[in-house]
């Protein structure tokens, strides 16, 4: 009778085991993939907030997103019976980049794109502005220089109590101090700011090659639109999304706030693509996934740069969408193609 419950015993210990090692593989056990999907089409409106704005939309524009998740077992396996699902080794999206260090540049992307929006709306609409630097930004650091002190995606708030506009003004600064000198550096981590004594190490200067005082990290300088005129300020809201393809879609959206009348006409549109101070649309990643995003959201229309069309027109034709696919490569082909879209006479939902 023992004996026989000794092996139940030992048998319930072997399944539960069993069940441990499996539930470790498929759930929590890393792989070398990442796993893209279609994300989400939002609206832009509530993510930008421009003054004295004309808020007469009836319609929406929205930015398209792509989903990446870093692939556990489970996720691979759920991948093969999802047509819209792609799979793709880490590498050849992270290059020699940590995860954080590739989250903190999509995220530094994302803040350039919107001040590159900034600046093509107010040329767009005639309002003129100035480019200065808002902050330094932490890109990577590296594992033998100040670990603990900096992170991907800080930003440099202040150095020995002086605001540093720009990556030359820190490299002057620090030039008067010796390898081994402690500086305070004041930064914003998570939306909280900490206070660092940060020990300076040997870098070399990038014209002369010599070894120089410095913090060891990569960084770069994230810029801020100001109007010359004033009651034209435009800032934006956190998201929770990095990369720079938003850009066409944010520009639209403040360029309808800042003119007289609805620029949507009452549609709901949707689109893609980078953009820059002059208006010129850049291609992007994932469009087939952003075509499925915002097809799920009833988008009538979609933006897309000229360089991405094949793929986009490939993906529609295979989801049967009804959405109006338009190339364009630059900002004024968007403004002409919706200043000529008649007005629907119901509002979007």
């Amino acid at each position: 009778m023992r004996q026989q419950k000794r092996r139940v015993g030992f048998r319930a210990i072997a399944y539960l085991f069993t069940f441990v090692v499996i539930l470790y593989v498929t759930v929590f056990m890393n792989t070398p993939y990442i796993v893209y999907q279609p994300g989400r089409a939002s609206e832009v409106a509530p993510m930008i907030k421009v003054e004295n704005a004309d808020k007469d939309e009836k319609g929406t524009f929205m930015m398209t997103t792509v989903s990446a998740s870093y692939a556990n077992v489970a996720l691979l396996i759920a991948s093969i019976f999802n047509s819209n699902s792609e799979v793709v080794l880490k590498e050849t999206r992270l290059g020699d980049k940590s995860e954080q260090e590739y989250a903190a540049e999509q995220v530094y992307y994302m803040n350039s794109s919107q001040s590159f929006a900034v600046q093509a709306a107010y040329h767009a609409a005639g309002v003129p502005y100035e480019d200065v630097v808002d902050y330094l930004y932490v890109f990577s650091v590296p594992d033998t220089t100040n670990p603990g002190q900096f992170r991907p995606g800080d930003r440099i708030i202040s150095v020995e109590g002086q605001h540093i506009p720009d990556p030359q003004a820190l490299s002057a600064l620090l030039s008067s101090r010796k390898i081994g000198d402690k500086v305070e550096a004041v930064l914003q981590r998570d939306g909280k700011e900490i206070t660092e004594q940060v020990t300076l190490v040997e870098v070399k200067d990038a014209d002369t090659g010599a070894g120089k005082p410095g913090f060891g990290v990569v960084i770069g300088a994230v810029q801020k639109v100001e109007p010359k005129v004033a009651g034209k300020a435009v800032s934006f809201t956190d998201t929770d999304v990095g990369g720079p393809s938003a850009g066409l879609m944010f520009t639209m959206e403040i360029y309808n706030q800042l003119t007289p009348g609805d620029l949507t006409g009452g549609h709901r549109i949707a689109g893609t693509g980078t953009i820059t101070a002059e208006g010129t649309v850049g291609a992007i990643g994932g469009v087939k996934h952003k075509i499925v995003a915002a097809d799920r959201e009833q988008a009538e229309v979609f933006f897309v740069p000229v360089k991405n069309y094949d793929e986009a027109k490939a993906k529609a034709d295979e989801i049967g969408t009804s959405m109006k696919l338009v190339p364009v490569s630059t900002l004024d082909e968007a403004l002409d193609y919706m200043t000529k879209l008649p007005a629907t006479s119901s509002p979007a939902a």
